[in-house]
Order: C-alpha cells, then sequence, then structure tokens
C-alpha cells in the first residue's frame, strides 16, 4: 500500500487542539488509543499485515511524531501544521491526570524508571492513582488483562515501536473507557532519569540528530526506516 494511505489517516491540527482533544477524552471517560506515528511504524506497516490494519483501523488515532511525517503530509497533500511528540502528549495528560485525581498505569522501561515517575507523580499530585509494572518482566499480554481489570483513566505504555501498539490493539476491545497512548523511551525523560534534547534541538525539530550523536547505534535503525521511509514519499508524490 501507497505510504499516502496511511499518512491521510494522521491528525494534521496543532498539538494544542490534539492535547484538548485527549484530554477531553480522558475527562470524560471517552475510550482513546493514540497512535504517536513515526516512520518506523509506517514502514513496518507494509512488512506486518497486523501493523497495517492497526494503522488503517477508525479505533486508533494518529499524530504525528516526527518532523518526517510532518513534512511528508504536506508533500503529499494532506495538511499537517506540526509534530505531536509522543512525551509532549505524555506530560499534558499525566498534568491533566494528577490535577483530576485520575488514575493511571504506566507499563513499560526498567524497574527503577517506572518506579521513580510513579514516585514523582504521587509527590507532585497527591490524588493521582498510579500503578505500574516495568516492561522487563512478565507476561506483557497477562499484564495488559490486569490493568483492563483495573480500568485506568489513562495507560502509557512504554515499550517501543510497534510493539506497544499491537500490544495496545490487541487488548483494546476489553476497555470500554481510557486513553491508551504507546510513548516509546517517554518515561526515562518524565522521570528525570535521561534528559531530553537541548531546546535547540527540540525547537528545530533536529532531536533525532541530537539521539543519534549521542547513541551513534540509532544510526542502523534511522537509515532502514527514514530513510527508506523518504524514498516511498517521493514515490508516492503525484
Amino acid at each position: 500500500m501507497a505510504v499516502n494511505e496511511y499518512l491521510k489517516r494522521v491528525y494534521g491540527g496543532s498539538a494544542r487542539s490534539y492535547f484538548e482533544r485527549a484530554e477531553k477524552a480522558l475527562l470524560s471517560g471517552e475510550r482513546l488509543f493514540t497512535v504517536t506515528a513515526n516512520p518506523e511504524i509506517i514502514m513496518h506497516a507494509d512488512r506486518d499485515p497486523k501493523i497495517k490494519k492497526l494503522l488503517l483501523s477508525p479505533d486508533a488515532e494518529i499524530i504525528p511524531d516526527g518532523i518526517s511525517v510532518v513534512k511528508a503530509m504536506n508533500t503529499l497533500g494532506c495538511e499537517a501544521s506540526e509534530r505531536i511528540t509522543g512525551v509532549d502528549l505524555a506530560a499534558h495528560l499525566l498534568k491533566a491526570a494528577g490535577e483530576n485525581g485520575k488514575s493511571v498505569y504506566l507499563l513499560g522501561a526498567k524497574e527503577e524508571v517506572v518506579s521513580a515517575l510513579a514516585e514523582k507523580l504521587r509527590a507532585e499530585h497527591p490524588d493521582i492513582t498510579v500503578n505500574y509494572h516495568n516492561g522487563y518482566d512478565g507476561d506483557k499480554d497477562v499484564i495488559f488483562d490486569e490493568i483492563a481489570a483495573l480500568a485506568p483513566d489513562l495507560v502509557l505504555v512504554g515499550l517501543g515501536v510497534p510493539a506497544q501498539e499491537l500490544l495496545i490493539y490487541r487488548h483494546l476491545p476489553k476497555f470500554t473507557r481510557g486513553v491508551l497512548v504507546g510513548v516509546g523511551g517517554s518515561f526515562d525523560v518524565l522521570s528525570g532519569s535521561k534528559k531530553r534534547a537541548p531546546q535547540f534541538f527540540v525547537k528545530t525539530n533536529t532531536e533525532w540528530l541530537y539521539r543519534i550523536a549521542k547513541e551513534p547505534q540509532r544510526l542502523g535503525r534511522f537509515w532502514n526506516n527514514n530513510v527508506k521511509f523518504l524514498r516511498e514519499v517521493r514515490k508516492a508524490r503525484p
């Protein structure tokens, strides 16, 4: 399938407008599954029919987490105003949950990272309810059954693309309410365990360059996904 078929489903509005939409779902008890799309998950879709089905499903809302996705959308006539990062969405929703006494489940990252984030949230928001499980121990499907039984208002899953999205999608029918988002490595940043890229890189949409400079092992992954993604975009141009 041409890449533009996926991009047509990606939200093209501002970050603020989507934050408001997601917060409204959180506070009203609506079920919302948000996919933070980068070139990696879109490239995976043509190799894995499960991911293709997920990205085309009406049960998933997709936001452009990556400047490459935004530029590709504009190139192919799917207007997009700005990228909407998973870490920013997660931060906004956690703040809203804390201020309104909502319940949260965090799944992913190392034990010391996710536990530190949970303690930070409890310290900042005494009325919040936080449960968590690290991303390394236990059967993730069994854990998600436990999450569904708790029926939290907000579920953030930091297991990496596309594992986190596929896990949520498998179990989505068990949820009648709650906001569910795959947030990658956001727990490291939100807990304070790892610093986000300096503001210069954030504002210039070059966080990817900062991450590669800090972790050169990412270069192969970047080539296999981002560079190939741009080739597919060029092919799809009218």
